[in-house]
C-alpha cells in the first residue's frame, strides 16, 4: 500500500459547506442555535462529504510500545510498566475501556512493539516491530527499515478495521518523552516547551528530563527528513499510529487524536500529505502543558476539557457522545415545516453530493 498524498482529498468545499450551514440555521431558527455543536456538525459533513453524516463501527485504539530512552530515569506512568498498562486496558480495568464499552465504541490495544510478550486476547492486535525501541539518546531507537514496516503495520490495521472513525492515543513508557522529541525537531520548537507538565512540576524532575532528552536532541539534530527524524527519535506506537492515520484519511474516516504521542504521529503524516489534518478532531484526557503546545501546532483546541489526569485515550472516550451528538443535528433532527398543515414536501437533503470515496 504505497503512501501518496494525491489519495487523500483535501475536505475543502465550498458548495457542500454552504449547504450544511443552511441546514443549520434552518434548524437553529426553531430550536435556537448549538453553540460549538455548529462548526463540529459541519466539520464532519465535509469528512464524510455528505450533508447526512453517520458513524458505523466507530473505534478506540490504544497503540503500546516501549521505549529505550526510558532506560536512563523515566519515571514509569502510574508506577506501572508498559505491559501492565496494557493489561489493565485489555481487562477493561481502566477508565478508558469502560467508558468506550459504555459509548459503543470498538476497543484494541495495539501492541506495536511492548518489551515484554502478551498472551493473545480478543481486543489485542499483536503487532510487534520488535520488542521496544532502542535508546534514542545512543543511536538511532530504530532502523529505517523498521519505521517503515510501522508505516506498514499501521496501514494494514487502518485497512481492515470496519468503521469510519478511529480514535488514536498512545500507551508506553516513554511514550510522550519521544513524542516531545519528535514534535520539537519536527517544528522548530524548544524541546522544554513540549516537557513542562505544568507551574508545579519539580524542577529537579525537570532538569532530569532535559538532561536525558536534550542527549537524544543533540545526537540527531542534523536531520529533518520526517521519517528520518521518526526513526532517530520516535516509537514503535507512533510509527504505527503515522500509517494508520494515513489508510483512515484516504478513507474519509473521522480521525480522533489523544494526546502528545497521537499528535506526534498526526503532524508526521500531515508532513508526508497535508490534508490528512482536515479529517482530525482533538481530545485530551490530562493538562500537561506540552499538550497545549502540541495542540497549537495544529491551531486547534480539545473537543471537552474536564480538568482530568488520566491515561491517553479517556478524553476521545468520552467525547464520542459529543461527536455522535453532532452529526445527529445534521442526519438525525428532522426539517420542521414553515406552517401548520404546510403539506408540501421537504427538499430532499439527506443524500450524498458528490462521488465515491477513494481508498488507498
Amino acid at each position: 500500500m504505497p503512501i501518496h498524498q494525491s489519495l487523500i482529498s483535501p475536505t475543502a468545499n465550498p458548495e457542500l459547506e454552504r449547504s450544511l450551514r443552511e441546514r443549520i440555521d434552518r434548524r437553529a431558527a426553531v430550536a435556537g442555535g448549538m453553540g460549538e455543536l455548529e462548526p463540529l456538525a459541519v466539520r464532519l459533513g465535509l469528512v464524510q462529504n455528505t450533508l447526512t453524516p453517520r458513524f458505523n463501527a466507530p473505534a478506540l485504539a490504544l497503540f503500546a510500545a516501549d521505549h529505550g530512552i526510558a532506560v536512563d530515569g523515566i519515571g514509569l506512568l502510574h508506577g506501572r510498566s508498559t505491559r501492565e498498562q496494557a493489561l489493565l486496558a485489555l481487562q477493561q480495568r481502566i477508565p478508558a475501556a469502560v467508558f468506550a464499552r459504555q459509548q459503543g465504541l470498538g476497543f484494541h490495544v495495539v501492541d506495536c512493539g511492548i518489551a515484554e510478550p502478551l498472551q493473545p486476547h480478543a481486543r489485542l492486535l499483536a503487532r510487534k516491530i520488535a520488542h521496544g525501541t532502542r535508546n534514542a539518546r545512543t543511536g538511532a531507537a530504530m532502523s529505517m527499515e523498521q519505521a517503515h514496516a510501522g508505516l506498514r503495520v499501521g496501514m494494514e490495521i487502518a485497512d481492515h478495521l470496519p468503521g469510519n472513525a478511529l480514535a488514536f492515543a498512545g500507551l508506553g513508557q516513554g511514550s510522550q518523552e519521544s513524542a516531545a522529541l519528535l514534535l520539537a525537531a519536527l517544528v522548530g520548537s524548544p524541546l522544554r516547551d513540549f516537557i513542562v507538565a505544568g507551574p508545579d512540576m519539580r524542577q529537579d524532575h525537570l532538569s532530569h528530563l532535559l538532561l536525558i532528552l536534550q542527549g537524544a536532541q543533540a545526537r540527531h539534530r542534523e536531520l529533518s527528513e520526517p521519517l528520518e527524524v521518526l526513526a532517530a527519535l520516535g516509537g514503535f506506537e507512533i510509527a504505527v499510529m503515522t500509517g494508520a492515520m494515513l489508510v483512515a484519511a484516504s478513507k474519509r474516516q473521522l480521525i480522533i487524536i489523544d494526546g502528545m504521542a497521537a499528535c506526534a504521529a498526526l503532524k508526521i503524516a500531515a508532513l508526508i500529505a497535508a490534508p490528512v489534518t482536515d479529517y482530525a478532531v482533538f481530545c485530551r484526557s490530562h493538562g500537561h502543558r506540552g499538550l497545549d503546545e502540541a495542540l497549537a501546532i495544529f491551531h486547534a483546541s480539545a473537543l471537552l476539557e474536564l480538568g482530568m489526569e488520566s491515561g491517553d485515550g479517556t478524553g476521545a472516550a468520552l467525547a464520542w457522545p459529543l461527536i455522535r451528538s453532532a452529526a445527529a443535528l445534521l442526519s438525525e433532527l428532522h426539517e420542521v415545516r414553515d406552517k401548520p398543515g404546510d403539506s408540501r414536501p421537504l427538499p430532499l437533503l439527506d443524500q450524498a453530493v458528490s462521488g465515491p470515496i477513494n481508498n488507498l
